[in-house]
């Protein structure tokens, strides 16, 4: 008999199943309940590397719904130079100013100087996201790339939006394959054949914007390119609805309707949203059809439109770090963003691709 590994006392006969079936060493509790109330800190345990692999899947009796793997460690969190402003987020993850207008359903029209704003650090973003893409190769990895990313943003004197928001441990998102957005920058080295989405947010002169992208590695397939391009066409044809009149709840048919068109389906969880001085603001935009989304465009709202466009089921599941979001039946996803404002005339794109 050994000691109780959760209340210490002598006399345990019970092994946890999990450390005997992965080699873990011997972990004796005395009850099934002292187990359970102990369960919480001990399976951290479980996500103990072997000494002799580089890289580890932190959760290797979770249920996945791909190929995909998390390649763990996390890199450390990359610091961003004290002379750059930060959002109020920086330091404890509560985005503050986005809390204390929970509830509203208030879209505000920004004023000339502002918007002289939004275009600087839309460019920004435009900028730091096609040097993130121009690193996409074979055997890079996604730490790799934020790294890029996060350098880009503070040679720019520009703090990169995700960094520590609500705890996001990373300056960008990099979402491949199933997952459908939030993916963390790991040690997975991207394959032949990937798709992979960067997404880039930056915080410039007290205003943030908001872009992604999602490219092909290597040689993609058919089906992989056409996914891709349906997905671009989504969002471009969402875009062409842009004026001052329209319902921002009508958004979602169109993008249905090219998606269904080619067989795809629209992820419903995660929409477009405002952005200005906050991160995450009025209006909500969902990406489907006959939703229930509150406005009218009128000139001075900037928002993003962002559909996420999946091979299968639009249903989704998250990974235990509670960020990444992959597709329910581990079929591929792809997704395009952009930044824009409502124009007395119609629609002005600010993180348009300038090298195209």
């Amino acid at each position: 008999m050994a000691i109780c590994e959760g209340c210490t006392k002598d006399g345990a006969r019970l092994k946890c199943p999990t450390c005997v079936k992965d080699n873990l060493g011997d972990s004796y509790y005395c009850s099934q309940t002292c187990f359970k109330d102990n369960w919480a800190a001990h399976r951290a345990k479980h996500a103990t590397p072997n000494p002799t692999q580089r890289t580890y899947d932190p959760w290797p009796n979770h249920r996945y719904t791909g190929g995909l793997r998390p390649s763990y460690p996390l890199s450390q969190t990359r610091v961003v130079p004290e002379h750059i402003p930060r959002p109020d987020y920086a330091e404890d993850g509560k985005p503050y100013g986005e809390l204390k207008l929970r509830g509203s359903t208030r879209i505000e029209a920004l004023k000339p100087d502002e918007i002289d704003k939004m275009r600087t650090v839309c460019r920004i973003g435009r900028e730091v996201l096609n040097i993130g893409r121009n690193a996409l190769k074979v055997g890079v990895t996604t730490d790799e790339i934020d790294r890029v990313v996060h350098e880009a943003c503070v040679e720019r004197d520009a703090y990169p939006s995700p960094l520590n928001y609500q705890n996001f441990p990373k300056s960008c998102c990099i979402s491949v394959n199933e997952v459908i957005c939030h993916g963390i920058p790991d040690q997975y080295e991207l394959q032949n054949g990937d798709l992979c989405n960067i997404d880039v947010s930056v915080f410039y002169d007290g205003f943030h914007s908001d872009l992604n992208g999602t490219y092909c590695v290597g040689e993609v397939d058919e089906a992989g390119r056409r996914l891709v391009d349906t997905a671009r066409k989504c969002l471009d044809e969402a875009i062409k609805m842009v004026r001052p009149g329209t319902l921002y709840r009508d958004v979602g048919n169109v993008i249905s309707k090219v998606a269904s068109a080619q067989g795809f389906s629209v992820a419903r969880s995660y929409t477009g949203h405002g952005i200005h001085r906050l991160f995450h603001t009025t209006p909500n935009i969902p990406h489907y059809a006959k939703n229930k989304a509150v406005g009218v465009m009128k000139p001075g709202h900037v928002f993003t439109i962002e559909p996420m466009i999946n091979e299968g089921s639009w249903r989704d599941e998250h990974w235990l770090d509670n960020w990444t979001v992959v597709t329910a039946d581990g079929k591929r996803s792809a997704q395009f963003e952009e930044t824009m404002i409502v124009t007395e005339t119609g629609v002005e794109v600010l993180t348009a691709d300038f090298e195209n």
